[in-house]
């Protein structure tokens, strides 16, 4: 495998045509611009970012329609993710709006919910997650995650950290679009930044809400 050179502006254009025709005839027409100019850097990306994050997996490109009111076949972007715990981790994705960055945690058990509620209700740490988040938001992360319309139960409206604890899963994201840096080298250099941005909140998160990567 070659080193990662950046995303080329191919894939973005790729990107943008299978929106408009998100079939099996483009598909096959272009695989080969999906292969060089998306797949084939995500993997050189995710390959020099290994040592310092862990390793990636790469979401496929086929869409899972079985129970789907859309039945287009393919997905409109191509994803990468490294867990660090059940439901954790940090992602990347190139699509034809550019270059997306995230993290945190996506989804878990009704226990994980739980523990990770009475970990934001408890004093001290629930002040930590709120100081890191702080952080990120002043790094123009778009802090995001499901959450409940109401309270949930066991915790009072007024409670000082509400909003934390409405969250069903927690995450922090930045779109960088396509800087003219994104298809050179340099586009590893600041994912990697953006990652190590998000490390004191990805390991917050998986400390709390434990067990092992499933993705």
């Amino acid at each position: 495998m070659t080193g990662f050179g950046g995303f080329p502006l191919a894939g973005l254009d790729f990107y943008e045509d299978l929106e408009a025709d998100n079939s099996k005839a483009f598909w096959t027409a272009h695989k080969d611009v999906y292969e060089q100019s998306v797949l084939a850097p995500m993997k050189a990306l995710v390959a020099e970012l290994e040592a310092d994050f862990g390793t990636a997996k790469l979401f496929r490109p086929y869409r899972d329609v079985r129970f789907a009111k859309d039945k287009s076949p393919y997905k409109t972007a191509q994803g990468a993710v490294v867990g660090t715990a059940q439901g954790c981790g940090w992602y990347v994705q190139i699509s034809a709006a550019g270059l997306f960055v995230g993290g945190g945690f996506y989804q878990g058990s009704s226990e994980q919910i739980a523990q990770l509620r009475a970990t934001i209700d408890d004093e001290v740490r629930g002040a930590e997650l709120e100081a890191i988040l702080a952080k990120l938001t002043k790094a123009k992360f778009t802090i995001g995650g499901e959450q409940l319309k109401t309270k949930p139960k066991g915790y009072e409206a007024d409670h000082p950290r509400i909003d934390l604890l409405r969250h069903k899963s927690l995450t922090a994201s930045k779109e960088f679009g396509a800087p003219s840096w994104l298809d050179t080298p340099r586009a590893a250099k600041e994912i990697r930044s953006a990652w190590e941005t998000q490390r004191p909140m990805i390991e917050w998160l998986s400390a709390v809400v434990g067990g092992t990567a499933n993705w």
